[in-house]
């Protein structure tokens, strides 16, 4: 037999000896209720002596039922102690069967080819950076992506050159303020310089469609 199926036994034994107690202890105490009644009517009846014996005998049923009582409850602290002792028996077996598996992950588990592993996927995952740096240099190289930025800023460059002085010739044709404010038919400054806002966005617009 198994452990368990001991365990098991043992309690059910246990559980029935303490239902047979519990049958004696109600026999017992039926019993003192009859030997309390025959009392009273042997008292009743003047019968002292049998009276002193079923006293006697009163006096020992019950303390049989004080024992069965204790009895019951020694019999009840044992069936607890097997019961944790059937607990401790299932975490034991819960316990065996994580050890089992932990120790075939272990097994399966080989340190120094996974430390293997991890250097050379370090080292493949360093040569592929190596390659695609220089292909990306390659494709730099041959799509002329550095000269096309180069061009790009000198004509960014020139545009910004060219719209300086133009902007420098449009301020120097400017007419200069006289010491007063004129109310004439001249052109007031600010549609002036409106004017020449119009005029360079029209010539850089001009350069873009260039």
């Amino acid at each position: 037999m198994t452990p368990e199926e001991m365990l098991r036994k043992n309690k059910r034994a246990l559980d029935k000896a303490v239902r047979d107690l519990d049958r004696e202890r109600m026999r017992m105490e039926q019993q003192e209720k009859k030997i309390i009644a025959d009392i009273k009517k042997m008292a009743k009846e003047g019968q002292m002596d049998s009276v002193k014996i079923m006293a006697k005998d009163l006096v020992r049923t019950r303390r049989y039922v004080k024992k069965f009582m204790l009895m019951k409850a020694n019999i009840q602290a044992v069936s607890m102690k097997v019961q944790t002792l059937r607990s401790q028996n299932a975490m034991a077996e819960a316990m065996k069967g994580v050890t089992k598996a932990m120790q075939n992950m272990n097994r399966q588990l080989k340190l120094p080819q996974i430390q293997k592993i991890l250097q050379e996927f370090e080292k493949q995952s360093e040569i592929m950076d190596m390659k695609e740096d220089m292909m990306n240099d390659a494709m730099d190289d041959a799509l002329g992506e550095d000269d096309d930025e180069e061009e790009s800023d000198a004509v960014v460059s020139q545009i910004l050159d060219e719209l300086g002085l133009q902007l420098k010739d449009q301020l120097a044709g400017l007419p200069q303020a006289s010491g007063g404010l004129s109310t004439g038919s001249k052109q007031p400054a600010a549609a002036v310089a409106a004017d020449a806002d119009a005029d360079l966005q029209a010539r850089l617009d001009n350069l873009r469609r260039e």
